[in-house]
């Protein structure tokens, strides 16, 4: 871990650790003296058969048991994209984490199971035309929040804007004390 902290990458529904966005921010996080991993959650989203978006809980459980060691070394800042926001969200909620970055967070994933996160520093970047999660939804989920909220002319994937990605989790991270 680095002496500003460390930051663990979620990927989200079939995408995988190498994805464009997470390898992104790992750049950023690396370039602002953060230490970081994007852990593999493959195997777990394919176990279809165990609902429509794989294994969630084993997801969680990964999650929380790598936050959890990181924790105990330092500040850890949890962020994700869709499934892995939502699994940093409800990490956030279950260990001290430093801060939240959350890309097209599923904010009402099921009904019986919306986003929920701690009360710690978040931004959030999600597109207007994301066509799984609806940005009125986002901004009614954030507004009470107050969290910080990038609002783009993009679909879910967030592809036409990894650099808007990377400069606001970087704006995230520089706000940090050390």
């Amino acid at each position: 871990m680095s002496l500003r902290g460390h930051c663990i990458l979620s990927h989200g529904f079939e995408s995988g650790p190498d994805a464009t966005k997470v390898t992104a921010l790992a750049e950023v996080a690396q370039r602002l003296g953060w230490s970081h991993e994007r852990p593999d959650y493959t195997a777990f989203d394919a176990k279809l058969e165990l609902g429509r978006h794989g294994d969630v809980a084993a997801r969680l459980a990964h999650l929380q048991a790598l936050a959890s060691a990181r924790a105990a070394e330092g500040p850890v800042v949890l962020a994700g994209s869709s499934l892995g926001a939502w699994v940093s969200g409800a990490v956030s909620l279950q260990l001290p984490v430093r801060a939240l970055f959350l890309m097209a967070p599923p904010v009402n994933l099921a009904a019986k199971h919306p986003l929920q996160a701690a009360p710690v520093p978040t931004a959030i970047i999600h597109g207007w035309r994301d066509e799984l999660i609806p940005a009125t939804d986002v901004v009614a989920w954030a507004a009470p929040r107050g969290d910080r909220l990038l609002l783009v002319d993009d679909g879910h994937r967030l592809s036409g804007h990894v650099e808007a990605s990377a400069a606001l989790f970087a704006d995230l991270l520089g706000s940090l004390a050390p």
